[in-house]
């Protein structure tokens, strides 16, 4: 008999937009037993954003629980559901991409949406303000309770993102030397200092400028100083490749550019400053802030961004393995590496913050297991602290 679930969703934005999360459970049909609770801070985004995000996180909930099962999702939303049901148009851009993505997560004739009064979703809306109210505080606002007999069995479904037998560094048996990746990000070029969007795939790829050539040649010193590399590798930019060069001159080895490595695609924004796509593009904006599955218009998603360079690693660590390597890199590419090596959410990455020519390194080990041995050390670049670069 197949089992039937029950998705609760909702979401709010205090400000529309403002700052803003999602709730989401899910529970047995035939009981009424909670069997998952989460929830997460958005950024800044609208009520219908974080609405959309509530629907999709709850229905990849549910395909943990049982990717088998029959699912209804109640929201009390009529937007949401009337959208969702193929009876409304989703006219607005941003709303489609989440839409579509829903869509995809479960066979359409296995799940119906229902309306819901907004007091039989005060579950979900209660985990929405907690999440709220943990980050005014403080707190990371992130939530996901669940019961222990929830999921099917181990095998079918991971709890935690996929990923090796989980180890603490150093304990387990020895299984040789880890492959070392220290990561440099490139130092500034004229888009860096005015904050303007410059990605891959455009038009747009800048040269350093004389403080970029400052803070490469300071992060080439200070890698000269703790004994070089074995490798050096870099992105195809020429941002990256001109840091590389500069590296490679301090250590006296060739860069070696490697495909796959490159910042993101912003698409349509790319060259554009943070406030004139704010400006000209609010909507897509908040989606593209509240979800690692929304792409730019013509750009790439995080998950995009994560999936493209993760990729480029694997091929790394496949030919270099056990050596250490520096790459001169991006923030997406340092972001996604350091998401990989921690099983860290998406939504991480945007929280990480990395000066140029700062220094992360990650080690890689042979069981699959990986560890974060320094993360955006800027005490060489302290002096170039005055050019503030997102």
């Amino acid at each position: 008999m197949t089992r039937r679930l029950i998705v609760e969703a909702d979401g709010g934005s205090r400000g529309n937009p403002g700052p803003s999360a999602f709730g989401a459970l899910v529970r047995e049909a035939a009981t009424g037993d909670v069997l998952l609770q989460l929830a997460d801070h958005l950024g800044l985004a609208t009520n219908n954003v974080a609405e959309y995000t509530g629907l999709l996180e709850g229905l990849r909930a549910a395909m943990e629980i049982d990717p088998e099962a029959e699912v209804e999702a109640r929201l009390d939303s009529k937007l949401v559901v009337e959208q969702m049901s193929g009876r409304w148009a989703i006219k607005n851009d941003a709303l489609r991409r989440i839409a579509l993505i829903a869509r995809d997560v479960i066979p359409r004739d296995r799940v119906t949406y229902t309306w819901v009064p907004r007091e039989r979703n005060a579950a979900a809306d209660a985990l929405a303000n907690e999440c709220l109210d943990a980050v005014e505080k403080g707190r990371s606002g992130t939530i996901r309770r669940y019961r222990a007999d929830s999921f099917e069995t181990a095998v079918e479904v991971d709890v935690v993102p996929p990923g090796p037998t989980p180890a603490i560094v150093g304990w387990g048996p020895d299984i040789g030397p880890p492959t070392v990746t220290v990561l440099v990000r490139h130092g500034v070029t004229a888009h860096s200092i005015e904050r303007r969007f410059s990605g891959s795939g455009g038009t747009h790829d800048p040269a350093l400028v004389p403080i970029g050539i400052a803070q490469a040649e300071a992060a080439g010193a200070e890698l000269s100083a703790r004994g070089g590399a074995d490798v050096l590798l870099s992105s195809p930019m020429l941002r990256t490749r001109e840091t590389a060069a500069i590296i490679g001159a301090r250590i006296g080895l060739e860069p070696i550019v490697v495909d796959g490595l490159q910042e993101a695609r912003f698409g349509d924004w790319d060259g554009l400053t943070f406030a004139e796509v704010s400006d000209r593009w609010p909507t897509e904006m908040a989606a593209w802030l509240a979800s690692g599955e929304v792409a730019p218009p013509g750009g790439e998603s995080l998950r995009d961004l994560y999936e493209r360079v993760t990729a480029a690693l694997d091929s790394v660590l496949d030919q270099y393995r056990g050596q250490r390597i520096v790459v001169a890199a991006h923030v997406g590419t340092v972001r996604s590496l350091t998401a990989r090596a921690l099983l860290a959410p998406l939504a991480s990455m945007n929280r990480m913050e990395l000066s140029p020519g700062s220094i992360t390194t990650l080690s890689w080990y042979a069981d699959g297991n990986a560890s974060l041995r320094t993360f955006a050390e800027a005490s060489h670049v302290e002096e170039f602290a005055h050019v503030w670069v997102p």
